[in-house]
């Protein structure tokens, strides 16, 4: 199993050495390796036994420092930058040639990010390269929120996990782009639409995940537990699925017709937030529980419920 601790010192010693590691970042935990080495990026596919196809996201700890793997800086792109970096917004801008085809899957675009997460960037500053670093979990399974999560999934696979707590966001980065210089969310994630709208005004919404994507996280089949999950209205599922083996899902109701110990809420104020937090946490703990069908919800269509939509549709494996 994969070495737990918080020591930045002995995680750059293994980036160093070209080998990969869990890293904390404010979304999820991702599995990162030297950007620039290709052996360690062909790692990353192998180990997640992620699909060549999908590209991957360059973390660094600044603008100034993913600059020269970019070509060009869209003012739209460089105020959103000033606006939410260090944070969870991923951008999809012209590459540089010191980018390998296999993080870009062949495209002439990279997606880069400065995490928010103090040890993280503590890490990264200290390092020569900047790390590709997609969502350590197998590929297609539920993102890990945690340190343990991480090593659930992969620790037999990895030396090291940076351990830096419990993700506060807890849903991926949102992903913009800017085709033609029109700003595209490709997905929705934990920077808001509305919050990136008051910055450089009305953008596009891609509504559609791809088997080819144009950015990462985009395929039609991700974040999935292992159990069925069933999206409507709860109570009227419940009487649907009476007498099968069934957990619920909801963002703050409970069910009277249902044990209180096969009912998981998001969040009993309703918030948004403590819900993404807590969402691909929820899946995991009701994936240990093995029922044959997952009963949910969706979230309000507003703020972060609009990424946790985005997740659960792909979860449920819906068009």
């Amino acid at each position: 199993m994969a070495i737990i601790n918080s020591s930045v010192t002995e995680a750059k010693k293994v980036l160093d050495n070209g080998d990969l590691i869990g890293l904390p970042t404010e979304t999820v935990y991702g599995l990162a390796g030297n950007a620039l080495d290709p052996e360690a990026v062909a790692n990353i596919f192998k180990v997640k036994a992620r699909p060549s196809f999908d590209p991957l996201i360059i973390h660094s700890s600044s603008l100034e420092r993913l600059s020269p793997y970019i070509k060009d800086l869209p003012d739209a792109a460089k105020k959103l930058a000033d606006a939410f970096w260090p944070g969870s917004i991923t951008m999809v801008l012209p590459r540089s040639e010191k980018i390998h085809d296999l993080i870009t899957s062949g495209l002439d675009t990279v997606a880069v990010r400065v995490p928010k997460h103090d040890l993280t960037l503590s890490l990264l500053e200290q390092l020569d390269y900047p790390v590709a670093a997609p969502s350590a979990n197998p590929f297609g399974y539920i993102s890990p929120t945690s340190a343990q999560h991480v090593q659930d999934g992969l620790g037999n696979k990895i030396p090291f996990i940076l351990d830096g707590g419990a993700c506060e966001v807890g849903v991926e980065s949102t992903i913009i782009g800017f085709p033609e210089g029109i700003p595209t969310i490709y997905r929705k994630g934990g920077i808001a639409v509305e919050d990136i709208e008051t910055v450089i005004g009305k953008v596009n919404v891609n509504a559609q995940s791809s088997s080819q994507p144009k950015a990462p996280g985009m395929l039609h089949r991700h974040y999935a537990p292992n159990s069925t999950l069933l999206l409507g209205n709860i109570g009227d599922l419940i009487e649907k699925y009476k007498g099968k083996n069934v957990v619920t899902l909801s963002l703050k109701d409970t069910y009277t017709t249902l044990p209180l110990d096969k009912q998981c809420i998001l969040s009993k104020s309703g918030d948004l937030s403590e819900a993404a937090r807590n969402l691909f946490k929820t899946l995991r703990a009701i994936d240990k529980l093995n029922p044959e069908f997952i009963l949910g919800e969706w979230m309000p269509e507003e703020g972060l419920g609009r990424a946790m939509n985005d997740r659960i549709k792909r979860a449920a494996s819906l068009g």
